[in-house]
């Protein structure tokens, strides 16, 4: 790790937090491979106190099924990436990365959509993503499990070269705003969200899921091939699919928008 080259509100952070996560570490590198890997590197070595962990710039950031995550256009503060590692114990973890990226999507702005299982989409282009992981109970000093959970955010434009569809960049919702910034409206509110999923799972969220659900209605073509319409989210944050066969709930499946043909039904 490197040293910061901006100015984050550190004791800011560590002040809102703190009573939310006694012994919480806060830090902040200028240059890491990536903070997931990080902090599930100090889990494996039995060392991980509640932690956010703060990237300027990240030379390996990791996304879902061992995809890389571009970090900004290499500028420090283009793009927002942290973790947080917290000890978690919920009766079922499933659809916890929904239940994050709710958290993030109703932090920042009304106009942001959630796609399913864990991205924030603005206008037809990728905002953010979530990587949602875990470590064993002794890693995580404490009983249960230690839920490490990465996000990154897209803060100022991309030149979108290698992307299919350009992504999106915050400062066209929020124009002023920065990395800095961004954390502190998302740091509260989310472990807030994890605390209330610890408790009480993804169903209470389901209908607020729903309201800005990028999928549902919209033809969806799913890792194995097979095609149907997205019907939206159950309440155990399974997508659920119209397809020739009945309905089919995805729970695991990678699953990209295939946009409708010409003259096919709505």
């Amino acid at each position: 790790m490197t040293a910061p080259t901006l100015s984050w509100p550190v004791d800011a952070l560590r002040s809102a937090l703190t009573p939310l996560l006694p012994g919480l570490v806060v830090e902040v590198a200028g240059q890491i491979d990536s903070t997931n890997s990080e902090l599930m590197r100090r889990a494996r070595a039995g060392r991980l106190p509640p932690t956010l962990l703060v990237a300027e710039l990240q030379t390996a950031g990791r996304g879902r099924l061992g995809r890389g995550w571009q970090s900004g256009d290499g500028e420090a503060g283009g793009a927002l990436a942290f973790s947080l590692a917290l000890p978690l114990a919920p009766h079922d973890w499933s659809g916890l990365s929904l239940a994050v990226g709710l958290a993030v999507a109703e932090a920042l702005h009304p106009d942001i959509r959630l796609k399913w299982p864990n991205d924030l989409w603005w206008q037809g282009r990728k905002l953010a993503g979530i990587l949602v992981e875990t470590a064993s109970g002794a890693a995580a000093a404490g009983a249960g499990r230690c839920a490490i959970v990465g996000i990154g955010v897209n803060i100022a434009p991309l030149d979108g070269t290698g992307f299919a569809t350009p992504p999106a960049w915050l400062q066209a919702l929020l124009p002023g705003v920065d990395a800095p910034g961004a954390l502190l409206r998302i740091a509260v509110p989310l472990v807030h969200a994890l605390h209330a999923f610890e408790q009480t799972g993804f169903a209470p969220l389901a209908p607020r899921f729903a309201t800005r659900d990028l999928l549902a209605g919209q033809p969806v073509q799913l890792s194995d091939g097979s095609e149907g319409v997205a019907l939206g989210v159950g309440p155990d944050g399974a997508l659920r699919v119209r397809c020739a066969t009945g309905v089919r709930e995805v729970r695991s499946a990678e699953v990209s928008v295939r946009p409708a043909a010409p003259g096919a039904p709505a």
